[in-house]
């Protein structure tokens, strides 16, 4: 049985009134759901409120879940939302989608640009490209760092990350392709590329 499969069997027994089985759900993907969180909401205590209010969330609408999306696909929209909507409370600014160049993002394909970068072996070969990376992902626009995040640090596909930021694909691939060019420009100078290579 796959994690969809477990999930959408606890997903059936909450829905039958099992209360534990949603205790396992939330343990599952608690830690991911607030790494989600804190990168729109950067207070590590405001994050985990926001992270909590999302599985409260998520439970209350527990009986509509249908099974069409993967449950943490479904929770992680939820969690995106909830976290957008602490931001406006707040007086911060939400992620807005932006005008992009669908054309550039669908020909840039499935690189495995960041995912090469990720790795023990080569992100964290030294100190400075760490931080570089850091800063990087730090200084990206949230609705940027979220899809870059998802697709890299989650590994979500595309089609998941659509559905959890609630936005076409097009514009998923976009936001990723912007992610990793802006990644890619503050480590050329560390890696002494040209700005018609990425590395």
């Amino acid at each position: 049985m796959g994690d969809r499969e477990a999930d959408q069997a606890l997903v059936e027994r909450v829905q039958a009134g099992d209360k534990q089985a949603y205790g396992l759900l939330v343990s599952k993907y608690q830690r991911k759901l607030l790494r989600l969180v804190s990168r729109l909401v950067r207070d590590p205590a405001e994050a985990e409120d926001v992270a909590q209010e999302a599985f409260i969330k998520a439970y209350r609408a527990l009986a509509g879940f249908r099974g069409e999306s993967a449950f943490y696909t479904w929770l992680y929209r939820i969690g995106v939302n909830t976290a957008k909507n602490w931001l406006v409370a707040n007086g911060r600014r939400a992620p807005t989608s932006t005008e992009i160049d669908n054309e550039d993002a669908e020909n840039y394909g499935e690189s495995d640009l960041l995912r090469d970068v990720d790795t023990p072996e080569r992100m964290l070969m030294t100190k400075q490209i760490g931080e570089t990376v850091n800063t990087a992902m730090a200084d990206l626009p949230e609705e940027l760092r979220t899809a870059i995040g998802l697709r890299e640090i989650d590994g979500l596909s595309y089609e998941e990350i659509a559905q959890a930021m609630d936005c076409p694909i097009g514009t998923v691939r976009s936001r990723i392709f912007r992610a990793r060019e802006a990644i890619a420009v503050k480590l050329r100078p560390l890696l002494d590329t040209g700005p018609d290579r990425r590395w």
